[in-house]
């Protein structure tokens, strides 16, 4: 197997959990499921804003990876209630609607904090 980078995030969940906020091998970047979390452990609820946020979380990491957002290639969005998806596919549109990733949408019962609306995780491939 080729040599792995770990990003971390500082999420409280990584050292429980045992993950990485995203793992580099190769030419490959996967980013794990990400919530909407503020550093002071707020959560906005409008689902445009959380989804914006989860992007902000996915992009840095992407980044501390050797990437950028234009390398992502697939996203997946899970939602607790289908009303929260119009604003969850502006956020994505506003970051993808030229890179046009493929991406899937999942209405879910829950998610780990009874706050969030949307979790996203998404996949990337580095250009040499």
């Amino acid at each position: 197997m080729a040599d792995r980078q770990r990003v971390a995030s500082g999420s409280p969940f990584e050292p429980t959990i045992g993950f990485s906020r995203a793992v580099r091998v190769g030419d490959r970047v996967l980013i794990s499921g990400t919530g909407p979390v503020w550093p002071d452990g707020s959560c906005d609820p409008d689902p445009r804003v959380q989804a914006r946020r989860c992007f902000e979380i996915i992009v840095k990491a992407l980044e501390e990876a050797g990437g950028e957002a234009r390398q992502i290639v697939r996203t997946r969005m899970f939602i607790t209630n289908v009303a929260h998806a119009d604003g969850v596919s502006a956020a994505h549109g506003e970051i993808f609607a030229d890179i046009r990733p493929a991406a899937t949408m999942v209405v879910i019962s829950g998610l780990l904090d009874p706050r969030w609306k949307v979790e996203i995780e998404a996949e990337a491939i580095l250009d040499g």
